[in-house]
C-alpha cells in the first residue's frame, strides 16, 4: 500500500516552484489556481523572499496549490491506495480523494488563510517544535505554561502553540531532553486562538459541494479513515482550532500496511518524520520534478 501525503505550514521556501513551472502546463494551471485562491501564486513560488511566503494568506495557498501540480505531474497516481494531509495539507488531499474539486479546494484554503492571518494578528502568539524528551512531561509542562500541544508529529517531535512569552519561558527554561526551536508562522495555529477563523471558514464550506472519497483519505482529528466527504469537509474546518495528530495517522499507517510513502511539493518533512517513526517504510520526496523518476519506480514496486 502506497499513501500520498502532503505537507502542511513552513515547508515552502522561495524559489521553490521555478522547476515545476517548466512542465508543459504547469504554468497555466498556477495561473487558474491563483484566480481561485485570489494570491499571486506564480510570483509568490517564484519571486517573493521568505518574508513574503511566510505571510499565512500566502503560504497556505501556495503549499496547497505546490501539492496539486505534483500530484497531477504524477504519473502512477493511480496507483496510490490512499491519501492523508497535515495540516493545510489536508486540502490538498481532499482534492487528490475527489472529495473537493480543485477549485473548491483552492477557495476554501485561500478563506483559511485569510481568515487565520485575521486570526493571528489579534494577539501576540506562535509557535515552538519540541524536539525530544518524554511527551507526558512536555505536555505537562505546556499546561503548567498555558501552552496547547498543537501539532503531535511523531518520532520525537511535538509542536507547542500559545503566547509568545509563554513560548519564550519554555525555551528559557526546556524540558530535560528536549531542544525547543522557534517555527517560523504568524501565530498559534490548531488551538483556541484560532476559533474566529473556523466561523469563517465554516459558513464558507457550507456552500460547497462534496463527494465521498474515491481513496482512503485519513484525518488530523485522530487518524482515522473518513468514508464521507461531508464528514471530512466538516473535519476541515474544525482542524483549524483542533491539535494535528498525525502522530496517530501514522500510526494508521502502519496498520494498514503501509509499503510506501510519497510526499508532495514542498516535500520533505514528513518523509523526514516517517524515517523515525515508520522504520524501514520507503519514501520518496517530491521537491522537484527530478524525483518524480524514483516516485513512479515506489509506485511500480521498486527500489525507491
Amino acid at each position: 500500500m502506497i499513501i500520498a501525503v502532503f505537507p502542511g505550514q513552513g515547508s515552502q521556501s522561495p524559489g521553490f516552484l521555478a522547476p515545476w513551472l517548466e512542465r508543459d502546463g504547469a504554468r497555466e494551471r498556477l495561473a487558474q489556481y491563483s484566480e481561485w485562491a485570489d494570491v499571486d501564486l506564480i510570483a509568490a513560488g517564484t519571486e517573493w523572499d521568505a518574508d513574503r511566503i511566510r505571510d499565512t494568506r500566502v503560504a497556505q495557498p501556495l503549499i496547497v496549490a505546490a501539492s496539486l501540480l505534483s500530484w497531477n505531474s504524477l504519473d502512477g497516481r493511480g496507483r496510490v491506495s490512499g491519501v492523508a494531509g497535515h495540516s493545510v495539507g489536508e486540502f490538498a488531499a481532499a482534492a487528490a480523494a475527489g472529495v473537493l474539486s480543485e477549485e473548491d479546494a483552492l477557495r476554501l484554503v485561500g478563506i483559511r488563510g485569510r481568515a487565520m492571518a485575521e486570526a493571528a494578528a489579534a494577539e501576540q502568539t506562535g509557535m515552538s517544535a519540541v524536539i525530544g524528551g518524554d511527551e507526558a512531561s512536555v505536555v505537562s509542562r505546556l499546561e503548567e505554561l498555558d501552552l496547547t500541544p498543537a501539532n503531535y508529529n511523531g518520532g520525537g517531535q511535538l509542536v507547542a502553540a500559545g503566547a509568545l512569552d509563554a513560548l519564550q519561558k519554555l525555551a528559557a527554561d526546556p524540558v530535560a531532553g528536549t531542544r525547543v526551536i522557534p517555527l517560523q508562522v504568524a501565530g498559534a495555529f490548531h488551538t483556541r486562538y484560532m476559533a474566529p477563523a473556523v466561523d469563517k471558514l465554516r459558513d464558507a464550506a457550507s456552500q460547497v459541494a462534496t463527494n465521498d472519497p474515491a481513496l482512503r483519505v485519513w484525518t488530523n482529528r485522530d487518524g482515522s479513515v473518513v468514508e464521507s466527504g461531508a464528514a471530512y469537509r466538516d473535519l476541515l474546518v474544525e482542524q483549524v482550532a483542533s491539535p494535528v495528530r498525525w502522530d496517530l495517522c501514522m500510526t494508521s499507517f502502519a496498520d494498514a500496511g503501509v509499503t510506501g510513502l510519497v510526499e508532495l511539493s514542498p516535500a520533505g518533512t514528513l518523509v523526514g518524520l516517517a524515517k523515525r517513526a515508520l522504520r524501514g517504510v520507503p519514501g520518496v520526496a517530491l521537491k522537484t520534478p527530478d524525483d518524480l523518476a524514483s516516485a513512479d519506480a515506489l509506485l511500480n514496486g521498486e527500489t525507491a
